[in-house]
């Protein structure tokens, strides 16, 4: 990657529905090479896929938290990971170092709906052992790219 592939990433981080029309006249080069860097960009998985950033609070997300877990046993550890991804209010979930297992980004609509996500499915996933939420109070910065 040179200095316009970087260049073509930033106009599509700015803008992931930019044409290679409007990227070639921000990074001065031709249509067809514009075209053909994305393209290779995106057969190297550089590009993963396009994407939106969706405003929470404007879709009744108000709450966002993240939440330390722990796994009791290596055997669970499978069964978790395959479980905790198919809820949609985990945004992010990392397996981490540390005293904890995994790291999970979560987004809900109030305290209730948190309360019940804890009690009524985290816990209740076989291994977790046990769980510490923090709750984020204001995002000063929250980025979907590098």
């Amino acid at each position: 990657m040179d200095a316009i592939d970087h260049a073509i990433l930033n106009e599509l981080k700015r803008n992931g529905r930019a044409s290679a029309s409007e990227i070639s006249k921000k990074v001065n080069l031709s249509i067809p090479a514009v075209a053909e860097r994305i393209r290779k960009m995106e057969q190297a998985e550089v590009i993963q896929q396009y994407t939106i950033k969706i405003n929470r609070d404007k879709i009744g997300k108000h709450l966002l938290a993240f939440i330390f877990v722990n796994i009791d046993k290596t055997e669970n550890i499978e069964n978790f990971k395959n479980t905790i991804v198919q809820h949609d209010c985990v945004l992010e979930c990392y397996h981490v170092a540390g005293i904890y297992d995994y790291l999970l980004k979560v987004a809900t609509e109030d305290t209730q709906a948190l309360e019940d996500f804890l009690s009524n499915t985290l816990k209740k996933i076989k291994g977790v052992s046990s769980s510490n939420t923090f709750i984020a109070l204001i995002t000063l910065k929250e980025k979907i790219n590098l």
